[in-house]
């Protein structure tokens, strides 16, 4: 509690020493290479001035990670080796639906990320209130995913079936003529689908923006020339607008299978990965402060980084074609 209640002392000790540290330690490093040769200093003079972020890097990132790896090969004390124990069991048992849970959230959300900002992209560009359904559009990502979580669990709401509907999807559908309402977040698979619907609703107002500026950056003379050999939309589409946003693409499919390997808020307070929801993120939080598990939650964010590394490499190799 003491050092909570001296937090903002020492947030603006922070801010004064730490300037001060780096403009003496690049002062002092400038003195010491002036007084080196000419091409020694030109050699060392980078690695010198990058040493700073180095050491921010091995602190924030490298240091972290090694911590997770070797947490990761102990027991739930931390007293003992147990190899690969618990890689073993986040392959095993109920471990196996969440894993599911998550493959279906990495496939499901930037495919229809990638086709609704294609959509609205393309068809917005073609009215002439663009901006204004673009501003439209991106009025969700203004609202957090906790602030969305909440609105759309009260949407997904479920009474049973002789007591009055006061969400408003299931009054919808009883008002349709339904005989009993739909329990959106306990029934198995619908209810991972709505959550994902959300993500989507939250999040492709933002991918309709990178993708529209992709798609205004199209030669207006090709589709002209397009148009005058009889093309059709679709095939205009296709061969032309498509592979001209390429770069666009990349960048949503990238961020929208990142954020679908780590989404956690979403599950998290919406069902709390109840009614086969959980994922991941969700678990590896639920291990590390309900169960007090912190070898089996490492072991999660392990799996989470290897998940993601062929993502990135995936998208530096489509980069290198694109720019061929």
């Amino acid at each position: 509690m003491q050092i909570w209640n001296n937090l903002p002392v020492l947030v603006c000790l922070g801010a004064v020493l730490l300037p001060c540290l780096v403009y003496l330690w690049l002062g002092l490093g400038e003195r010491i290479l002036a007084r080196l040769g000419a091409g020694t200093a030109r050699v060392l003079r980078p690695w010198f001035w990058l040493s700073l972020p180095l050491a921010v890097v091995a602190l924030v990132l490298v240091y972290p990670l090694v911590v997770t790896i070797w947490l990761a090969l102990r027991n739930n004390r931390s007293t003992e080796w147990v190899g690969l124990r618990n890689f073993q069991w986040a392959f095993s048992g109920e471990m196996i639906q969440v894993m599911g849970n998550s493959l279906l959230w990495l496939v499901a959300l930037p495919l229809g990320t990638i086709v609704l900002s294609l959509v609205a992209a393309v068809l917005f560009d073609r009215v002439k209130y663009e901006k204004l359904a673009i501003t439209i559009i991106l009025l969700p990502t203004a609202i957090s995913f906790t602030a969305a979580s909440i609105i759309w669990r009260q949407l997904y709401s479920y009474q049973p079936a002789d007591a009055p509907q006061v969400a408003l999807l299931n009054a919808i559908w009883m008002g349709l003529g339904a005989s009993e309402p739909v329990a959106w977040l306990q029934t198995p698979v619908l209810n991972s689908i709505c959550l994902i619907v959300v993500a989507l609703w939250a999040s492709v107002g933002v991918a309709t923006l990178i993708v529209s500026a992709g798609v205004k950056n199209v030669p207006a003379e090709l589709r002209e020339a397009a148009l005058i050999d009889g093309a059709g939309e679709w095939r205009i589409f296709f061969l032309i607008t498509l592979p001209q946003i390429v770069p666009a693409i990349l960048v949503v499919l990238t961020t929208s299978a990142v954020f679908a390997l780590k989404v956690f808020d979403i599950v998290y307070i919406m069902t709390n990965g109840q009614y086969g929801t959980d994922v991941v993120a969700n678990r590896m939080y639920s291990e590390l402060f309900t169960a007090n598990n912190a070898a089996r939650a490492s072991a999660i964010a392990v799996l989470l980084l290897i998940a993601a590394i062929p993502i990135a490499l995936a998208n530096l190799r489509l980069w290198e074609r694109v720019g061929k």
